[in-house]
């Protein structure tokens, strides 16, 4: 049975989990690095081998339950991203003299009347959203292209130029017709704006301005011959809408110009009749065919319809992408030191609700790692040696070791070189016996104070993570190669997610 899931159903998906952000009862999420060790192949508990690639061509995440446990093993830490951290997105396209750019049609990719071929943009495309119909000036100004001369190319000194705001059609001097759309802030450019994508916000003036189902292009399709020649006026525009008007010139027989006079409202289909034309003053005129162009046409959730160009942004351009924006600023010392900067990092990934202390999680940063505060130390332990506790058999991975504060951080894996004991069982470190670096020789003799130290809480020397092992859902994951981290670097991770 034929079918489709239409592209305004992913925009559906793309709102939903945008305005998940910023419900009443939103949902939390948060932006986790992790895999502080190398990627490699790594002898798993049962003796059966996993193969990680290496770290300079790192294996595709696979997605399963299995590996959802091994992501929070390993992870460092994680930041919430909130609602002014999210945008919608579109593909970024520049306006580039010598280009020719499409022009917005609502029956891209419908059969043209007659034929057995389909409606196709001159790129090519053969759906609106696929098309070159909008451009990013250099100026930071969003247009739509209403009309690109018949398909010539943009030239240089033409590139569209209006003040903020303005709701009328500007016609350039290489003959396109462009719809200001809106203009990116200065926290738009920085947060949202990358090389391949750009953010996409509806400007509330040319919403409020914009006529739905009003008429602005009318295409000529057939010129037509034997017409009256000149400018003929109060043409009719015929559909379901109202009050749509034009005028039509004739030149030598054939129209050549179709001026929309009034745009009318409330189309959804519209045409142009020669027996209009000729009742205007274009006597003899035959085999004119014109083509009406559409506006976008929206529906509220209360039912009422809204649309002209520029009424909603993101359904007009298409934005069935979400931008996450997140910086992972040295160690964010303000928000308690949770990001080490003494260790890279393998992966990024997204958490949805994860749990903090067995409640939802609610702080700016968490920690990943789980912490022990050294009574006393021979000396100071490796960035990712394995650690023992000989006494209890518990095995771990060196994070970081913090001398001034006397905290050793360490994350154990299901990996019987990361974290499960000769028995194969992941034993926990406890009490003061000893721990040894097996490649530092370092030993060290746990606390057994219940004390606060460079604000974490240790309860007989012990912290664990502040994350919640295995709480929330991990919904995205990367893997990649290392990123080293100092205390001078702030990372940014733009996360493109498409629906």
């Amino acid at each position: 049975m034929p079918a489709i899931i239409t592209n305004k159903f992913r925009i559906h998906n793309s709102e939903q989990f945008t305005e998940s952000f910023s419900e009443a009862v939103p949902n939390v999420y948060y932006m986790g690095i992790g895999r502080p060790q190398a990627f490699g192949t790594l002898t798993r508990g049962d003796s059966r081998t996993t193969n990680e690639g290496t770290d300079t061509v790192p294996l595709t995440p696979v997605d399963s339950v299995q590996d959802e446990y091994y992501y929070f093993d390993d992870m460092l830490a994680a930041k919430r991203v909130t609602s002014s951290d999210v945008s919608y997105v579109v593909p970024r396209r520049n306006w580039t003299a010598g280009i020719v750019y499409d022009y917005y049609r609502h029956d891209y990719g419908n059969r043209i009347t007659g034929t057995t071929t389909t409606q196709t943009s001159d790129s090519g495309a053969s759906t609106l959203w696929d098309s070159t119909f909008y451009v990013l000036t250099s100026t930071y100004q969003v247009f739509k292209c209403l009309d690109n001369n018949g398909g010539a190319a943009v030239t240089s000194g033409n590139e569209p130029s209006v003040a903020e705001g303005t709701t009328t059609i500007l016609t350039t001097g290489d003959g396109y017709k462009w719809k200001y759309m809106y203009t990116l802030s200065a926290a738009q450019q920085t947060n949202f704006l990358s090389t391949d994508f750009m953010p996409v916000s509806t400007n509330t003036t040319i919403s409020n301005a914009a006529v739905d189902g009003g008429i602005d292009i009318v295409k000529i399709k057939t010129a037509g011959t034997g017409g009256t020649d000149g400018t003929h006026t109060s043409i009719p525009i015929r559909g379901d809408g109202s009050s749509g008007t034009v005028s039509v010139t004739i030149s030598s027989g054939a129209v050549t110009a179709v001026t929309v006079t009034n745009v009318g409202s409330g189309y959804t289909f519209g045409y142009i009749t020669v027996a209009d034309i000729i009742a205007a003053g274009g006597t003899g005129l035959s085999g004119t065919e014109l083509d009406v162009i559409i506006p976008p046409r929206n529906i509220t959730a209360a039912g009422s319809a809204y649309g002209g160009h520029g009424a909603d942004a993101v359904k007009e351009l298409g934005a069935y992408y979400v931008m996450l924006n997140t910086n992972f600023e040295a160690d964010e010392t303000s928000n308690t030191g949770d990001f080490t900067t003494s260790n890279d990092f393998r992966r990024v990934m997204l958490i949805k609700d994860p749990q903090s202390g067995g409640s939802a999680a609610t702080a700016t940063t968490l920690r990943g790692t789980k912490a022990i505060f050294l009574s006393s130390a021979s000396g100071t332990f490796t960035v990712d040696e394995e650690i023992n506790q000989a006494t209890t058999g518990a095995v771990g991975k060196v994070v970081e070791h913090d001398t001034t504060n006397s905290i050793l951080y360490y994350i154990q894996t299901r990996f019987n070189d990361h974290g499960v004991d000769s028995n194969g069982n992941l034993t926990a470190f406890s009490g003061t016996n000893t721990i040894t670096g097996q490649s530092s020789s370092v030993t060290a003799t746990p606390s057994s104070s219940s004390t606060t130290v460079d604000n974490i809480a240790f309860t007989s020397g012990y912290a664990g993570a502040e994350i919640d092992s295995n709480t929330g859902d991990v919904v995205y994951v990367e893997n990649r190669s290392p990123i080293t981290r100092a205390s001078d670097q702030t990372e940014n991770v733009k996360l493109i997610i498409e629906f």
